[in-house]
């Protein structure tokens, strides 16, 4: 009678735990799960504060999310090695930022810059040039995306009323693939045995800067005299091997996110 009575006991524990206790899943409880903070936030870079349903995209995945009321957001998808991640709002200027393997390792805090009125964006998606032939210890090879579309890129774009006081400046948000010395010297790619000329620059056909390192959010001054009242033409050219001499071998580049901004 006593046996009976113990086992009735531990049936109805064991009863009234499943009924009551959270459901476990790969070791964590599924309540824990739901209440999980989103980590990964963007943010006004002048007044701090989050910054809401902005347009989260990773082209290389072909992932896009957007951030919620309170400048929040996931990354549901793999990240892989040296990926853009742009980040569009209005009111905003265009933002991108190169993702290595470790980036997500901890929550990404961002901060975007509020557009001004003579803000040019001249491009926000992402362009590749040179000849679809590179190696892949090239710089960034492995996150091209897209087939060359050849070896130099022009686009136009208006700026009015120029003053001389003015400082113009070209932005680039983000360019993966440049194998120039440099960029060999600091790590950035894997040749061992070559080089290419640096990506070139130009205003209105004369060229005001040389492109010698990956990275984000480059700034290139434009001189004033070089820039026109109305209507501009932006032009980058890539760059060639330099170890090459029986024909002319084109660095593979990407960038993205062009702007002009005037203060």
């Amino acid at each position: 009678m006593r046996k009976l009575f113990y086992l009735a006991l531990i049936m109805l524990i064991c009863s009234y735990i499943s009924v009551h206790a959270a459901t476990l899943e790969g070791g964590v409880s599924t309540d824990r799960i739901k209440t999980e903070p989103v980590k990964n936030q963007i943010f006004d870079s002048a007044t701090n504060l989050p910054v809401p349903y902005a347009k989260v995209i990773l082209p290389k995945e072909n992932y896009t999310t957007y951030t919620d009321a309170n400048g929040y957001f996931k990354l549901d998808t793999k990240v892989k090695n040296n990926s853009i991640l742009a980040v569009e709002k209005e009111g905003y200027r265009p933002f991108s930022l190169t993702l290595n393997s470790n980036s997500t390792l901890n929550p990404i805090k961002l901060n975007i810059d509020k557009s001004k009125p003579l803000d040019i964006v001249i491009d926000s998606d992402i362009c590749h040039l040179g000849d679809n032939a590179y190696s892949d210890t090239s710089a960034n090879s492995s996150e091209f995306r897209l087939s060359s579309n050849g070896s130099s890129y022009s686009k136009s774009f208006n700026i009015q009323k120029i003053s001389p006081n003015q400082n113009i400046y070209l932005l680039i948000g983000s360019i993966i693939g440049l194998d120039t010395k440099l960029a060999q010297k600091v790590g950035q790619n894997r040749i061992k045995t070559a080089y290419s000329s640096p990506a070139e620059v130009y205003v209105n056909g004369t060229k005001i800067s040389e492109l010698h390192l990956n990275g984000d959010n480059q700034r290139i001054k434009i001189p004033s005299r070089y820039v026109n009242n109305g209507k501009n033409e932006l032009t980058i050219k890539t760059g060639h091997n330099l170890m090459e001499m029986t024909y002319i071998d084109y660095d593979d580049i990407e960038f993205m996110n062009l702007s002009v901004v005037t203060e």
